[in-house]
């Protein structure tokens, strides 16, 4: 088992797809720990004190840099942007709905960078499942 404390994270530039007025600019983190091998945090820095978190699937990231993936809340799908390579984004909650595009390179960069800590598959060898299931037990 690896240090559990390793992570990868990045600030990207994306933008807020708005429709009928263009695309306003944000920036974001991502953030991917071995202490949760299956997720990725993105925190939306929105002007506000605390940025806006969404934690979702490694793996839905990395589908959708290949075609339409992910169900409710959260779905990603390829496209272009004058030429360039996006990743769409689309959250969805109680609160509203957002559409976001980030650009792929930064993206593929980014989950390289997941894979050469912890490689697609090999996620179970870094959970402790004695450990997640006392933390589940205590908190009913």
């Amino acid at each position: 088992m690896m240090n559990s404390g390793a992570t990868v994270s990045t600030e990207l530039g994306l933008s807020l797809v708005v429709p009928e007025h263009g695309a306003v600019p944000l920036v974001a983190s991502l953030c991917y720990s071995a202490d949760d091998p299956y997720a990725i945090r993105m925190a939306f820095h929105v002007g506000t004190e605390e940025p806006v978190e969404w934690i979702f699937s490694r793996d839905l990231l990395s589908a959708g840099l290949a075609g339409p993936a992910g169900e409710g809340d959260v779905q990603v799908w390829p496209g272009e942007d004058h030429g360039l390579g996006v990743l769409n984004i689309a959250l969805s909650s109680p609160f509203g709905q957002a559409h976001f595009e980030a650009p792929m390179i930064s993206i593929a960069d980014f989950l390289n960078r997941t894979f050469g800590l912890i490689a697609p598959g090999r996620e179970t060898d870094f959970i402790n499942i004695d450990t997640e299931l006392d933390e589940l037990l205590w908190r009913a």
